[in-house]
This record gives C-alpha cells, sequence and structure tokens, in this order.
C-alpha cells in the first residue's frame, strides 16, 4: 500500500551486472581469435575451397580444437555479455542452463574417467596410432605429434615400433621411403650442444638393436609418459579442474541472481506500473507515468532507489 509508508524498491545489482558484462565480452573477443584462427588455418589448409576434404584426413585435425571450443565461447560469451547489458533474461537463463551442461558434462567425463580406466587407456592408445598413420597428411597434426613427443620425451603410442603403422616409417621391403625404419625427429633425444635440430637423426635408427636406439631415441611410449606426467601433477591438474568447476558454479550463480533481481523489478512494474495517474494524482497535480515508469523499471543503476523514494514520498503527500 501506498498510503501511510514508503514502498521499498527492488534494484538491478550493478556490481553483478557489469561484472558479468566484463568477464562475458573479454571471453566473446576470445571466442571470435579462436574462431578467426581456426578458419584462417582452414584457408591456408585449402579446407574452406574444398569443403568436402574435412573428411578425408584420417588422424585428428588440431583446427578442430580451435573451431569448437572457440564456438563455445563465442556463444556463452555472447549470451552472457548482452544478457547482462540489455538485463535479458531470456539471454542469462540460457547462459546459466548451457554453463551447467559443461559443467556436468566435464564432471561425467571426469567420474568414467576414473572409472574406467583400462578402457580410456585403450582409447587413448588407438587415437595415437590413428595419428601416427596420418602423420605426413596434416601439417598441423605432424606439428602436434612432434610437441607431444618431444614435451614428455616419448615415441608412439606405446614404443618406437607404433611407427611401422605409418607408411613412410614402416620397416617392410616394399616401402620405398628414405624414412624407412626410422622414426620421426621428435623422437630423438636431444644434445643440448646441437643449435640446429637434425631432422633426420632418426632415419634407419630402429633398423638398429635396441640396446642401440636407447642412446639416440626415446624408448618409452607416450601412453605410459602421460600417465607418469599426470601422477607427478596430479595436484596442479586437479587445482585446475577444480578452480574452473568454482568459476562455473560462480557464473551460474551470479547469472541466477541477475536474472531473479530482473524479474523482481518486472513484477514490481507489473505490480505498480498503473498507478501513474490513478493514484498518484489530484486535480492540478500529477507524477508525469513515463518518468514514474523510468522509476519503477529502474533504468539508471546509481540514484534509482533515492529517487524512487522521493517519488513516493511526492505520491503520498498528494493524499
Amino acid at each position: 500500500m501506498m498510503s501511510g509508508k514508503h514502498f521499498k524498491a527492488h534494484e538491478v545489482s550493478c556490481c553483478i551486472k557489469y561484472f558479468i558484462f566484463g568477464f562475458n565480452i573479454i571471453f566473446w573477443f576470445l571466442g571470435v581469435a579462436f574462431l578467426a584462427i581456426g578458419l584462417w588455418a582452414w584457408s591456408e589448409k585449402g579446407v574452406l575451397s574444398n569443403i568436402s576434404s574435412i573428411t578425408d584426413l584420417g588422424g585428428f585435425d588440431p583446427v578442430w580444437l580451435f573451431l569448437v571450443v572457440g564456438g563455445v565461447m563465442f556463444i556463452l560469451g555472447f549470451a552472457g555479455c548482452i544478457g547482462a547489458l540489455r538485463e535479458n533474461s531470456f539471454l542469462l537463463k540460457f547462459f546459466s542452463v548451457f554453463l551447467g551442461i559443461i559443467f556436468f558434462l566435464e564432471l561425467t567425463a571426469g567420474v568414467l574417467a576414473f572409472v574406467f580406466k583400462d578402457w580410456i587407456k585403450d582409447q587413448l592408445n588407438f587415437f595415437i596410432n590413428n595419428n601416427i598413420r596420418a602423420y605426413r597428411d596434416d601439417i598441423d597434426l605432424q606439428n602436434l605429434i612432434d610437441f607431444t613427443q618431444e614435451y614428455w620425451e616419448c615415441c608412439g603410442a606405446f614404443g618406437a615400433d607404433d611407427w611401422n603403422l605409418n607408411i613412410y616409417f614402416n620397416c617392410t621391403d616394399s616401402n620405398p621411403s628414405r624414412e624407412k625404419c626410422g622414426v620421426p625427429f621428435s623422437c630423438c633425444t636431444k644434445d643440448p650442444a646441437e643449435d640446429v635440430i637434425n631432422t633426420q637423426c632418426g632415419y634407419d635408427i630402429r633398423a638398429k638393436p635396441d640396446s642401440d636406439q636407447r642412446s639416440f631415441i626415446y624408448i618409452k611410449g607416450c601412453v605410459p609418459q602421460f600417465e607418469k606426467w599426470l601422477q607427478d601433477n596430479l595436484t596442479v591438474v586437479a587445482g585446475i579442474f577444480i578452480g574452473i568447476a568454482l568459476l562455473q558454479i560462480f557464473g551460474i550463480c551470479l547469472a541466477q541472481n541477475l536474472v531473479s533481481d530482473i524479474e523482481a523489478v518486472r513484477e514490481i512494474t507489473t505490480k505498480y506500473g498503473k498507478m501513474n495517474r490513478t493514484k498518484c494524482s489530484k486535480p492540478g497535480k500529477s507524477v508525469p507515468s513515463l518518468f514514474l515508469l523510468d522509476i519503477v523499471m529502474h533504468r539508471k543503476c546509481f540514484g534509482t532507489k533515492k529517487r524512487f523514494n522521493r517519488i513516493n514520498s511526492y505520491c503520498h503527500e498528494l493524499f
């Protein structure tokens, strides 16, 4: 009731609104950058001029990683940024639900990876071997495999002999390649004294006895090396995943809080929006309806409550 006491206005929190806006506009721009890098890489490889070539690669195209991650970041950033700026409850709810689905998928993947360790290990082995077959088919895939083998000091999925799967490196008599019975240079042990990378260091290396191979190339496979790295850095990896999960939960809570504020203000507008000339007027005196609605809708973030209470007092004085 207006008579005898002032109505307490409900406001949209500017701190939450512009925090969500600022965070998501950065996220949005990063998504655009990832998408641009992915499309540029495809353009350089001629994929955009021949879309059917997307399915020609037998292995994993790293460009997909940029496009998928960039697409998700773009959608989330757009929904959160525009939703917060325009106080659009639909976009904010979409942002919350989409972020919740991602969180649920991450949680499910983590639980499944912990429960089905052996299956994950087999799938990782299959994935690496499949990409070994396509090593020379795509320059981005080749660079990814070389980086992986150099970083984890490994060769192949479970050993150097996995490179028999590649038509250029296998040891069959019918293989005319100069790289026959060899491995990529990224399998070679590094000499700190060498400034220039010897890209031919792996030639014919697997034709030698195993005892001699140890002096020139990494013997351990990438799957066991990855498991060892994961165990050694388990605290850091767990901390990163927990941090990401907390950020997602925090984002969902902020978005839902902003949605609640917006809907509360709309409810006030619906309830009190018609009081302009009916309940707040007398002959010769009235409150401009558009001005009153502007107060109720809280179009201005700062000083709105004070202005609302001033109009409220003015209406009360009329009666």
